[in-house]
């Protein structure tokens, strides 16, 4: 009798333990998912200003000076999230030039969910302050570099053609 209690206490033991182990596995699940669904910072682009701000928890972190796109391709207004974080290859006409400052669009990509459109750095800094890129937000190397570690993908980017009070 008193082997087939310790039998059962076992087995309500190793239950237990199976089920606890579960609900460890669905929080941390949970968690998990939770924080990739609520990403916590946020890129506000004023384009006629040409400034980028890094927004966390409603308060503006750093502004950054910026290029915009030019008149004949301009930045697309509209609010869009961080798909890709790369150190950029660039590919034209069969030339290939790899990550680093002679890459024309610098030394950090931040991929947009508008296709083909993202924040990146430049080879060219003069041109940082005017309406001058393919539609893409232009940043100086070292300022894309800092930004590049503060994001993450998930993120959102409002770009504003017109000026707000935000």
């Amino acid at each position: 009798m008193e082997l087939r209690n310790t039998r059962k206490t076992n087995e309500q033991i190793q239950h237990l333990a199976t089920l606890l182990g579960l609900m460890v596995f669905a929080v941390a699940e949970a968690l998990a998912q939770e924080s990739q669904s609520s990403p916590a910072g946020r890129i506000v682009i004023s384009i006629p200003d040409r400034k980028l701000a890094l927004v966390e928890s409603g308060r503006v972190i750093k502004v950054f000076p910026t290029a915009a796109g030019s008149p004949r391709t301009p930045s697309p207004a509209g609010s869009y999230r961080i798909v890709k974080r790369v150190n950029p290859t660039w590919y034209s006409k069969g030339k290939v030039v790899p990550p680093g400052k002679a890459n024309p669009i610098g030394t950090r990509w931040i991929g947009l969910s508008a296709r083909g459109y993202g924040i990146h750095g430049t080879n060219a800094p003069p041109s940082i302050g005017a309406n001058v890129s393919h539609g893409c937000i232009r940043m100086r190397n070292r300022d894309v570099e800092e930004l590049f570690s503060l994001v993450s993908v998930g993120d959102s980017v409002d770009l504003y053609n017109e000026r707000t009070p935000e």
